[in-house]
């Protein structure tokens, strides 16, 4: 363990510690978060009148539309100029998601990583290639610092050029390979083709998150990059990876409870549900300083346990993520809402046409193609005018979403309704 006093701390003192970081976040987001204390004084409910853990269910939930419409700073609790360090994630709404870190929080989320690299078996003696983005979305930066605090060796390689990934890994003697599941399985391709023997590599432990996966998947990875893997949990709203992880026991993932308070609620009717059942995770900040967030719903489905693991940790753990609440799609890692797509699509034809995302996969690749139709006159342009209208297209979807699309222009009332698993989305990766 890396911080044994905290993962293999007694349940009745975890419990008291959250609750006191709870009433002081519940202080401290009253007296300097707007949205919070509006939403307080509209129940009549003071930071005070949290007597225990069970009152938070009294508190209104954190969506994901309220961090979208309190752009940019409007959940920030302290002053810009204590704020370090600034991500931001696609939003519901025409704005993104922004959140920001303090250099305590900086501090906290390495830790945090670590803990949770330590749990998987990571040391300093391992070599640790990130191919998570780098960039405004929290991906790559979390596990990079929780292995620098490790003081493991770290190439932030990010993403793409597959080629180089593998030239590297076998080069630089990675042993610690993180990437989501489907990338995991770019590489592994990209091995066999150009003719690399699993064999020759160094690498020992995979570490995978930014996508649902099952046992299936993991089996596969494992059998073509020989070597054991472990999932990794984290959103960017509350902290970016460092969430919970899995231990080498593999009986779900561990949850820093130091840091985060969580539940699991019936997405339909908002009400808790009982350790096992599988609903919507719930998560309450309990040290964040920048942007802490009272109940926010994740949209991530899960279950809760509380059972004693074998590694000795008694941190509680959740599943695998079992897909999703809302209507978001996971491309690449990345959550995309269909709505977004449809926003960005009026600010560049005025209007918002019909349209559908269509995710496939192509070997082990996630392919997002976005379908739009379009007056029957289109197709009558030339064949230039077209390209240039797709070619704009994809480009401000890119910029918007976060994701390169395949855009598709389709003749009216081509597009159909009934193959779609969530409204404007068919995705084919599970057929």
């Amino acid at each position: 363990m890396f911080e044994s006093q905290y993962e293999a701390m007694p349940r009745a003192e975890i419990a008291q510690l959250q609750l006191e970081r709870l009433q002081a976040t519940l202080q401290r987001v009253y007296r300097n978060v707007k949205f919070y204390r509006q939403k307080f004084d509209r129940l009549g409910f003071l930071p005070e009148d949290l007597l225990s853990l069970d009152d938070l269910a009294k508190l209104p939930f954190t969506t994901k539309e309220d961090l979208s419409n309190s752009y940019p700073y409007g959940m920030f609790a302290v002053p810009l100029r204590e704020v370090v360090r600034i991500h931001s994630s696609s939003g519901s709404a025409g704005n993104p998601m922004v959140v920001g870190y303090t250099s305590r929080d900086l501090r906290t989320w390495a830790r945090l990583a670590a803990r949770l690299m330590t749990a998987a078996g990571i040391t300093k003696d391992d070599v640790v290639q990130i191919t998570f983005h780098y960039g405004l979305m929290t991906g790559g930066f979390g596990v990079h610092y929780g292995a620098e605090t490790l003081g493991a060796s770290v190439i932030p390689t990010g993403t793409g050029n597959t080629f180089r990934q593998v030239q590297i890994m076998r080069d630089y003697r990675t042993t610690v390979l993180v990437a989501t599941p489907s990338y995991a399985l770019v590489i592994a391709d990209k091995l066999a083709e150009i003719g690399v023997d699993p064999k020759e590599l160094h690498l020992r432990i995979g570490l995978m998150g930014g996508e649902p996966w099952d046992d299936k998947r993991r089996q596969e990875i494992e059998g073509k990059l020989l070597c054991q893997t472990f999932d990794l949990y984290g959103l960017s709203e509350a902290m970016g990876p460092g969430v919970a992880g899995e231990c080498v026991q593999r009986r779900g993932m561990h949850l820093n409870e130091d840091h985060f308070l969580p539940e699991i609620i019936d997405p339909d009717t908002g009400q808790p549900l009982p350790p096992g059942e599988i609903g919507e995770l719930v998560i309450t900040t309990l040290a964040k300083e920048a942007v802490p967030l009272i109940r926010f719903r994740t949209g991530d489905r899960c279950s809760l346990h509380y059972e004693p693991c074998p590694c000795g940790r008694t941190l509680a753990r959740i599943s695998r993520i079992l897909g999703r609440t809302d209507e978001v799609v996971i491309v690449k890692g990345v959550n995309i809402f269909p709505q977004r797509v449809g926003q960005i699509l009026a600010a560049i034809q005025g209007e918002i046409p019909i349209y559908q995302l269509v995710v496939s996969r192509e070997g082990h690749q996630d392919i997002l193609e976005i379908r739009v139709e379009v007056r029957e006159s289109i197709f009558f342009d030339r064949m230039v005018a077209q390209r240039q209208l797709v070619n704009q297209l994809s480009h401000k979807l890119a910029q918007g979403i976060g994701v390169t699309p395949r855009v598709k222009l389709v003749e009216p009332n081509s597009i159909s309704r009934e193959e779609e698993t969530s409204p404007l989305v068919v995705d084919r990766r599970s057929a």
